[in-house]
């Protein structure tokens, strides 16, 4: 583990070096607060710092305040080494933003215990941050396909429509459903159902923008929002994600399957407030114009499509 030492004082600085390699710690060694407030705000900075309280330049106290007060993902763990011993100084520096300090003329033993404590802490901030990672994930990705889920595409949605107003832009929507997905499921049973959705969320990620979102929108149904796409650019978009998925047949368990999909084409333009329900519902009926007309194609929303029914054309 990297390690800041910011000390003046050279002789002192060196023999903490030789200590702290012994200890297996990578040290970055600096002789003034400057350097050490650049190293302390950097993201990618150590993430131990071992301070001297009368640093030059910049003293050890106005850099654990400074360091609180960066933006870093990562916490620095930071123990100020000081002469001072009366106990008003020591909440001086734990106010600060000092997580532990050690007084001058230090004890290497005691000084490595307190680093490992420093260390310990570390690691399981660590460890939140990765359980708290995994719990964002189950949130908003959809378990079986690895995409969004259904409440995050449509969360992404509103904000890309928000965006769009902003800036004048375009946003364009496209629903797009498996063709006759049903008898995937009952020939080959739901676990090659679910093996061809997975591999059509592959298809469909690797052939969009990275800052295109797509989402499971439920069964077989998957809603991609395009930021930037007017309606012909979505539809440019829908069509390459139509032959993505059909261009080659599905692995499934001792077979492969072809599989397509209809696709159904919306945008706003941003010259206004939408409605992103409005927007689903042009899409939607879109897709039923696509299944109404043989499946296998991309339709855009027009003028009338929305009185399409459902019961007109079954998927």
């Amino acid at each position: 583990m990297r390690i800041l030492v910011a000390e003046h004082d050279p002789a002192f600085r060196a023999m903490l070096r030789s200590l702290l390699e012994g200890w297996g710690y990578e040290v970055v060694a600096v002789p003034d607060g400057e350097q050490a407030c650049a190293l302390l705000e950097a993201e990618e900075g150590p993430r131990l710092a071992l301070l001297d309280w009368v640093a030059s330049g910049i003293d050890g106290v106005e850099l654990c305040r400074r360091a609180r007060a960066a933006s870093r993902t990562h916490y620095v763990y930071i123990l100020l080494l000081t002469a001072r011993t009366q106990s008003q100084d020591v909440v001086v520096g734990i106010q600060a933003g000092a997580d532990d300090y050690v007084t001058k003329p230090f004890d290497p033993d005691e000084l490595c215990a307190r680093l490992w404590a420093g260390r310990r802490i570390l690691e399981l901030q660590e460890q939140l941050v990765k359980a708290r990672e995994a719990l964002r994930e189950q949130a908003t990705r959809d378990g079986l396909t690895g995409v969004w889920n259904r409440v995050t595409v449509l969360q992404n949605l509103d904000h890309e429509l928000a965006r769009a107003q902003r800036e004048g832009s375009s946003v364009g929507v496209v629903m797009a459903d498996l063709d006759c997905f049903k008898s995937i499921n009952d020939e080959y049973g739901h676990s090659a159902g679910d093996a061809v959705l997975r591999q059509v969320a592959q298809r469909m990620q690797g052939n969009v923008r990275p800052y295109d979102s797509v989402g499971r929108y439920g069964g077989e149904e998957f809603l991609i929002v395009l930021p930037g796409c007017d309606h012909q650019g979505a539809v440019t978009q829908a069509e390459r994600l139509r032959a993505a998925i059909g261009a080659q047949p599905f692995l499934l368990p001792g077979v492969t399957r072809p599989v397509t999909c209809s696709l159904g084409v919306t945008a706003a333009d941003g010259s206004g407030p939408v409605d992103a329900d409005r927007l689903m519902r042009e899409a939607d009926a879109a897709l039923y114009l696509a299944k109404a007309n043989g499946r296998d194609r991309t339709e855009a929303f027009a003028g009338g499509l929305a009185a399409l029914s459902a019961s007109s054309s079954p998927r």
